[in-house]
């Protein structure tokens, strides 16, 4: 029998994994798969699980990801995971199979309005009623999923549409049905955005995930290089420009890096390149960007150019047809580069977070103060390490202290904040990116929502590398109840089991760690042990980064 009609449009997409947990509704479509080398099923433990993996999946390749679950349950079990790639612009397909067509609105068995559930946290979301409209509407999906501003969609497929397989399909390659060319920006916009430049005496570049996905990485640099424009990077950003580079001072917002924050406030231009200004990047207010400070933003989709500070300019456009069409302005017209007192400035904020950062490596008490866990990693990472960073405490001090050198390696739970994301999208990274190292970072409060992905890890072969840091209390929030409420701790403190003998008894390999100088060989070989691996490392219960909203309430 030839594959269901559903299986030969996502191959055409590029789709070569399919993330879900086995279910009645569509097992017509999992026979296909027992012959078919191609596309292989990902059988997770939980869908919160298959919908992060198919994030991470889609943030590090810039292709579309998909997930197959079951009705009812199966479905609202992946609603977070894809509202997580909601906030990250991450092109998710969700596929869920329904109850019979017969049986809708009748409350039948698993039977829930899905299609209203997950429309607030999709580009579309979608009922396929007729087995001859399944091409035209995946079509659909995954137009609105890859073009503009990307992000997730959500169909849903009554079981007996989904396994009709009776109906002929003309396949046609993604770019007759969705454009594949980046949007230009109008010349006039090219030109004033240049004025603006030459006029600016403190210009900075503030740099965010639209660079990523726009592969603008190389050209971002060589703009700031041409007219000597310092560079900062969106919160969670931190990966869209080489760190290394002399002109980026360090990322902006939420832990990030105070130097960063301080040129912003000096700055008298700021010229965004694919960012939205959103909440964790500024705090919507004006502690980094001041007063009647100029704006030019540039980004793919209007919704946001601005949304929360009035720009001087915005320009709606594709971030890297910007940016060449800047660079040959630039040439043309003789811009002038920044002057030497601000260059001096950026090069003194840059070398104070360096040395700020170095004299961590000289914190020695026991247990270790998370800040040293991370000069260890920066130590040893290698260069192309792909970095997924949980929500919480312990993650939180990675924003301003980890070093990345390559596109699409630093992956966050953005502005949802999602606890326990960072473990299954660490595993979808490395089913995307198989030759990189990949690392996720977790406290132990996140670790242990999405653990049970150990046993999928295990039995695919996904050796992913967890390092877990253990302060047996849910951090941040235990920051605030420090701060504010006179340590009246209330729901903040956890237990947790050995997270390396856990590993084990899962069948993957497991690591204590309580010294900080044994960290970096430890990491070293749990990254070549050819297993998923979990370290422990044991923090300073007392070590917490300060509350969000301290500048607002202390």
């Amino acid at each position: 029998p030839k594959a269901p009609a559903l299986i030969e449009l996502l191959k055409t997409e590029g789709v070569r994994h399919l993330f879900g947990i086995v279910g009645s509704t569509f097992l017509d479509v999992l026979d296909a798969l027992y012959d078919d080398t191609t596309m292989e099923y990902i059988n997770v433990r939980h869908e919160q699980g298959a919908a992060f993996m198919a994030d991470g999946l889609a943030r590090v390749t810039g292709q579309p990801a998909a997930c197959l679950v079951t009705s009812g349950p199966g479905a609202t079990n992946l609603l977070t995971g894809v509202a997580a790639a909601y906030v990250a612009h991450s092109p998710v397909v969700a596929i869920t199979g329904g109850p019979m067509s017969a049986n809708y609105e009748r409350d039948a068995f698993q039977e829930l309005d899905l299609v209203n559930m997950f429309k607030p946290v999709t580009k579309l979301s979608v009922l396929i009623n007729k087995p001859e409209r399944i091409p035209e509407l995946m079509r659909y999906a995954f137009r609105m999923a890859m073009t503009g501003r990307k992000g997730p969609v959500f169909v849903e497929i009554p079981r007996d549409v989904l396994n009709n397989q009776e109906i002929e399909i003309d396949m046609i390659p993604p770019e007759q049905y969705r454009p594949d060319n980046a949007r230009l920006p109008h010349p006039d916009a090219i030109a004033k955005a240049a004025q603006m430049l030459q006029q600016a005496e403190r210009p900075l570049l503030v740099v965010g995930g639209g660079v990523n996905w726009a592969h603008a990485n190389d050209l971002i640099t060589r703009f700031s290089e041409q007219l000597s424009l310092p560079m900062i990077t969106a919160y969670g950003r931190n990966d869209a420009l080489p760190n290394s580079h002399p002109l980026y001072i360090g990322p902006l917002g939420r832990a990030g890096a105070p130097e960063a924050a301080e040129a912003c406030q000096q700055a008298d231009l700021l010229f965004v390149v694919g960012s939205r200004l959103g909440n964790f990047t500024t705090y919507y207010d004006h502690r980094y960007i001041q007063p009647g400070t100029r704006i030019v933003q540039i980004d793919i989709d209007s919704r946001d150019i601005g949304r929360i500070y009035p720009v001087e300019l915005g320009i709606l456009a594709d971030a890297a047809e910007t940016l060449n069409a800047l660079l040959m302005h630039a040439d043309q017209t003789h811009v002038s580069p920044a002057s030497e007192a601000w260059q001096a400035e950026a090069r003194r904020l840059r070398d104070a977070r360096q040395s700020r950062l170095e004299e961590e490596g000289n914190l020695s008490t026991l247990p270790v103060k998370p800040q040293r866990v991370y000069n260890e990693l920066r130590r040893v990472l290698p260069v192309d390490t792909i970095v997924t960073l949980d929500a919480g405490a312990a993650p939180a001090y990675g924003y301003d202290r980890l070093h990345f050198s390559t596109p699409r390696t630093f992956i966050t739970p953005l502005d949802l904040g999602t606890l326990g994301l960072s473990f299954p999208a660490a595993l979808g990274a490395k089913l995307g990116r198989p030759d990189a190292p990949v690392l996720a970072i977790h406290g132990d409060g996140g670790f242990l929502m999405n653990s049970q992905e150990l046993e999928t890890a295990v039995r695919h072969g996904i050796n992913v590398v967890t390092l877990v840091m253990n302060n047996n209390c849910w951090g941040s929030e235990k920051a605030y109840q420090k701060h504010f409420y006179q340590e009246r701790y209330v729901g903040a403190d956890i237990g947790n089991p050995r997270y390396d003998q856990y590993a084990e008894l899962f069948g993957a390999k497991g690591y204590y760690v309580e010294y900080p100088d044994q960290i970096g060989d430890v990491m070293t070989e749990a990254l070549q042990c050819g297993k998923p691996a979990v370290i422990e490392v044991p923090i300073d219960p007392d070590e917490f980064p300060v509350p969000a909203t301290g500048g607002r309430r202390g």
